[in-house]
């Protein structure tokens, strides 16, 4: 059975039909801008078109294209993506502490993206394939990843604590945007298998500037390849604002590529749940690849050796802060749901539970071997490794003459 056939399990319906108009036109939306060459920037006081179903007042907002997508969520379902989102960030915040008290060697925090990794992560099924970059510590846990596992790495004690088959869940991805290929290869064995799975794939806007990212396009939409690109649009690439990276908005992107793109409020756990189930049932039913963009915020830096405030003011993340992911949701399950304060105590107190946990999970971790990146650079050793061996002994060294001679 030969790829072309199998990917094409289920040919793409025509752009004349339900369906090929309604991607064509999510991919499309605000297009009548980009005759300008100033399209990607917003006009002042002006909010980007999104897929938004709670407002950051907690208001819940009808849409009838997503709405069927959580139209049988529960009360207690909610309060799971609340406490989701809250574990998360608690976990996050305990790492970067560490990292601080020197613990580990550096920290990738997600603070602010809860609700476009919870909402994605949750979206998945448990045969799904997730290719993460190496900040999807939300997607992690409802993949079911202990926290723990993802530390490892961070301390230079393990190349990835975890078995990636144990739950669908890859390795974290240090290189730029080269899991786009990888997850890309991987649905069009999905595809080859006849499998009904799909796979998704984390990036942010950075990366979307990468030819890795590019390529993936190309061979998924030629293979129809059954993969959702979920990317996560913080609005900086390190130091790099996003107006610097594209002249139209991220999701349009797929519109070249002939598949079709949206853009959701990244804030919006309901939103980032509808859509990417929407996209990834996409994907299953044989109608290939789609784009995600996830309009967020990170709040941090872009990792612990970062100073964000050497590039962005504190008006902009202020203007974030009203957006908050976790305080949207609270806001609704107290005015719409009967979740009560008990329950919000009770997590407070897991939540510092997990923390400990966390805390003392790291600093029972073995201290990293200093000598370890020299090993395996070349089968059957090499003089120059051995010779930079050597240089680094000596450096090593010399601090402990240092506190010998205190």
């Amino acid at each position: 059975m030969t790829v072309e056939s199998t990917a094409a399990r289920k040919p793409r319906r025509s752009a004349g039909s339900k369906a090929g108009s309604t991607g064509t036109k999510r991919s499309t939306t605000g297009t009548k801008s980009t005759t300008s060459r100033t399209a990607a920037k917003k006009a002042p006081g002006t909010e980007p078109e999104l897929v938004q179903l709670l407002t950051p007042e907690g208001k819940r907002i009808k849409n009838a294209e997503y709405d069927s997508y959580v139209a049988g969520i529960t009360p207690e379902e909610l309060r799971g993506l609340y406490r989701d989102m809250v574990l998360t960030r608690r976990f996050d915040a305990e790492a970067t502490a560490l990292q601080r008290q020197g613990e580990l060697g550096l920290w990738a925090s997600l603070l602010g993206q809860e609700a476009a990794q919870i909402g994605s992560g949750r979206a998945t099924r448990e045969d799904d394939y997730v290719f993460p970059t190496y900040r999807e510590h939300g997607v992690a846990w409802c993949r079911g990843v202990d926290p723990t596992n993802l530390l490892g790495m961070f301390r230079g004690v393990n190349n990835g604590g975890w078995d990636p088959n144990s739950n669908n869940f890859h390795l974290y991805t240090i290189v730029i945007g080269s899991q786009t290929l990888h997850a890309t290869g991987y649905a069009m064995g999905v595809a080859k298998d006849g499998a009904d799975s799909a796979v998704i794939a984390y990036f942010g806007d950075g990366a979307s500037s990468q030819g890795d990212v590019a390529e993936a396009f190309t061979f998924s939409a030629v293979y129809n390849a059954p993969v959702v690109f979920f990317c996560q649009n913080n609005q900086w690439a390190i130091s790099e604002p996003t107006e610097k990276q594209t002249r139209v908005p991220l999701y349009q992107r797929a519109q070249g590529f002939g598949f079709p793109g949206v853009r959701v409020d990244g804030n919006d756990v309901l939103a980032c749940l509808a859509v990417t189930k929407w996209a990834l049932e996409r994907a299953r039913s044989g109608e290939g690849p789609t784009l995600v963009e996830a309009y967020t915020y990170r709040m941090g830096a872009h990792t612990t050796s970062d100073d964000p405030t050497r590039y962005r003011h504190d008006d902009e993340r202020a203007a974030w802060e009203a957006k908050d992911p976790i305080a949207r949701l609270r806001g609704y399950l107290e005015s719409e749901t009967d979740t009560d304060e008990g329950f919000f105590a009770e997590l407070e107190a897991e939540s510092e539970a997990l923390g400990r946990r966390v805390r003392e999970a790291v600093r029972a971790m073995p201290d990293p071997d200093h000598f370890a990146i020299f090993e395996n650079v070349y089968a059957d050793g090499h003089a120059l490794v051995d010779e930079e061996r050597a240089q680094f002994a000596a450096y090593q060294a010399s601090f402990a003459d240092v506190e010998e001679g205190k």
